[in-house]
């Protein structure tokens, strides 16, 4: 069974149509709204803490001695297991409520800065071995900048280990929802979602595009593919989710990459 504490921080999700946000699409996304929700959620849930970012440390690998970014940071849960393991970690995000309580966890030598993955970042070039993209690249529509951005910041060599909505699911979600026709698998599209969290509800919106796509902006930005993943959940996962891994035992949420600047 799933504590009731873990019942209260897990996050709930409703599809909801493109009119439900165009009047004010600034009421999407607003991170600082329900950042304690949303961080107490991301601790302790299956796709967050038991799913995507061991994930990401598996991939991310031996850290230590390495100079990381951590882009789109939140609240700094990955940012504390790469320093935890020996990385120097460097972080931003367009949030400054998610990176107060990054501070708070990290401590006021954490190097936390506000920064918009959508435009120039405050980093000299080729300042980091690697670059952690969890969950961050899918807000935007257009990849190009922000690919060309990270990879002027890292060393010759270093890595991008990106994970992102994985499109098959993303269609999916649609199709069963009767909204094909809103989200083409083919097309780079907005799609919206309303989440329930800690008794706060927030639009979050997000861009899908297919898989071809998300290659051909990698390549073009100058990465080589070197993995492509589509990992299990962390095998404690069992134990703490045993009803939701018996419904649902191998998982197509995120797709995973890691990428090497060339």
């Amino acid at each position: 069974m799933i504590s009731s504490e873990r019942q209260e921080h897990a996050i709930s999700t409703k599809l909801v149509s493109p009119s439900a946000v165009s009047v004010d699409p600034s009421k999407t996304n607003d991170y600082n709204r329900f950042a304690e929700a949303y961080t107490a959620a991301n601790e302790t849930n299956l796709v967050n803490a038991y799913y995507e970012r061991p994930a990401m440390l598996a991939l991310a690998g031996d850290v230590a001695g390495r100079r990381i970014l951590d882009a789109g940071c939140g609240s700094g849960a990955l940012f504390a297991a790469l320093r935890d393991r020996g990385a120097m970690v460097s972080g931003f995000d367009t949030s400054a409520g998610m990176l107060e309580l990054a501070r708070q966890r990290l401590g006021d030598g954490a190097d936390l800065q506000v920064a918009d993955l959508d435009g120039p970042l405050p980093y000299p070039d080729e300042t980091f071995d690697d670059v952690a993209a969890s969950l961050v690249l899918h807000y935007l529509e257009d990849w190009g900048p922000a690919l060309a951005e990270l990879r002027r910041i890292l060393k010759p060599g270093g890595r991008l280990i990106a994970s992102v909505d994985h499109p098959f699911a993303v269609n999916l979600i649609h199709r069963e929802a009767g909204r094909e026709a809103a989200c083409n698998y083919f097309d780079t599209t907005k799609w919206t979602v309303e989440w329930t969290v800690g008794g706060q509800t927030a639009l979050v919106s997000r861009w899908h595009r297919p898989l071809h796509a998300m290659i051909e902006a990698f390549i073009g930005a100058g990465f080589r593919i070197t993995v492509i993943s589509e990992p299990d959940p962390d095998p404690a996962a069992r134990e703490m989710f045993p009803e939701a891994i018996a419904a649902m035992p191998r998982f197509l949420c995120f797709l995973f990459f890691v990428l090497q600047a060339e």
